[in-house]
């Protein structure tokens, strides 16, 4: 299965410099004080890392908060199972 692994991304390398090399025309990009002209695959590889990070901001933000409220479920099923044990242990009072 490693080896299927290695394969698929030698593939994906492979692929990736001759995209790279097809797609080494300049592009003009306009900033707020002045153009640059860079490769479009240098844009298209970096616009694909700023998409990588953003989305693991996202991902990393919905994790700390579904972690942060595990804890609190695992908190509250703590303090529920002390009470259903301190609730058997209690004798019980009989009124006549």
């Amino acid at each position: 299965m490693k080896a299927f692994g290695y394969i698929a991304f030698l593939i994906i390398i492979v692929m990736g410099i001759g995209f790279a090399i097809l797609n080494s025309a300049p592009v003009a990009i306009h900033y707020y004080i002045g153009i640059k002209q860079l490769p479009l695959s240098f844009l298209l590889v970096v616009s694909f890392g700023i998409g990588l990070i953003v989305g693991f901001l996202a991902l990393l933000i919905t994790t700390i908060r579904l972690r942060t409220n595990l804890g609190r479920t695992k908190k509250k099923l703590f303090i529920a199972k002390q009470e259903i044990d301190n609730l058997r242990t209690m004798p019980v009072k009989d009124e006549h």
